[in-house]
């Protein structure tokens, strides 16, 4: 059973999303996590690399407790397969992210691209789709690119 959405708004860095049921609130945190499912999920399914490491981005990058983490990625995998239409509503948040969040999350996605040690064509133009969504620039990206090499590159 889907939840329609019959309305949203901005609250400051808050996306408040109404339905018949009533209205539920997305944060940064759920942002950011819809957007690492959404990349990983690009080829089909999320291979258990991947959901791993999602969980670790998003308790590092919070500072939360796993079980924390795995609740955030629960309802973010729920509430989109429920409300299709979130995704693309949560893209209102971007404004509000400062560049260097916005490098941070175009970071993250790289990792999960990589995180199954398979290059998946369907990933990577996820990856691109999503950042470009996000108005995230390829200037932001390339910076990302050159930190996920940075932190990857053998010798280093």
């Amino acid at each position: 059973m889907t939840s329609e959405i019959t309305g949203s708004r901005l609250k400051g860095s808050t996306l408040i999303v109404d339905t018949a049921e009533g209205s539920e609130t997305y944060d940064l945190k759920f942002l950011i996590a819809t957007i690492l499912i959404t990349v990983a999920r690009a080829n089909g399914q999320i291979e258990q690399e991947e959901s791993s490491l999602i969980i670790d981005l998003i308790e590092e990058h919070f500072h939360l407790q796993g079980a924390e983490s795995l609740e955030l990625i629960t309802r973010a995998l729920e509430e989109t397969a429920d409300k299709p239409a979130l995704v693309d509503l949560l893209t209102e948040l971007a404004p509000t992210l400062p560049e260097q969040e916005k490098e941070e999350i175009a970071l993250m996605g790289l990792k999960v691209v990589a995180a199954d040690g398979r290059r998946d064509v369907s990933e990577m133009e996820q990856y691109n789709v999503t950042m470009s969504s996000l108005g995230i620039s390829p200037d932001i990206v390339h910076r990302a690119f050159d930190r996920y090499f940075e932190q990857t590159m053998p010798g280093k």
